[in-house]
């Protein structure tokens, strides 16, 4: 019995010290996601104008964390009355590698404004515009370059 006893107690401390260790490393991975979630959020613009072939855009950041949605003729000034408004936009993630999308949908219909940040080619645009039908059909497809970023 006493052996008992003493064995119990020369391994309380051993397995006291596993849980210790084991909180420890759950605590550090669980730090460092947030930090690289943290990181990948400040790279996201509170304000970028793009310009495809056929429109203006601009997307701001709201106070309470989504996304507006304006959008122009390609050759009207931004400081007219947009054409187009859609608010409640959010961002996407899209991988690991840094790249998003901004959402916003307007009665079914998607528009999404792509970031590419990694691309196999040089002369890929910094940002693709992609409008999708209520059917899941791809009705505009854009690449847009920077206006004000």
């Amino acid at each position: 019995m006493i052996k008992k006893i003493i064995l119990c107690a020369s391994l309380l401390p051993i397995l006291s010290l596993a849980h210790v260790i084991d909180n420890k490393v759950s605590y550090s991975v669980e730090k460092i996601t947030k930090k690289r979630d943290h990181n990948s959020q400040e790279k996201i613009p509170k304000t970028v104008i793009i310009k495809t072939k056929k429109f203006k855009i601009k997307i701001d950041r709201q106070p309470n964390g989504n996304y507006l949605y304006q959008s122009w003729g390609a050759n009207t000034k931004i400081t007219s009355k947009p054409s187009m408004i859609v608010s409640d936009g959010e961002v996407v993630p899209d991988g690991s590698g840094g790249n998003y999308y901004f959402e916003f949908n307007n009665n079914g219909t998607l528009y999404q404004v792509w970031r590419n940040y990694l691309t196999n080619s040089s002369k890929k645009a910094p940002y693709t515009l992609v409008v999708i039908g209520e059917n899941g059909e791809t009705l505009v497809r854009q690449d847009a370059q920077v206006v004000k970023n």
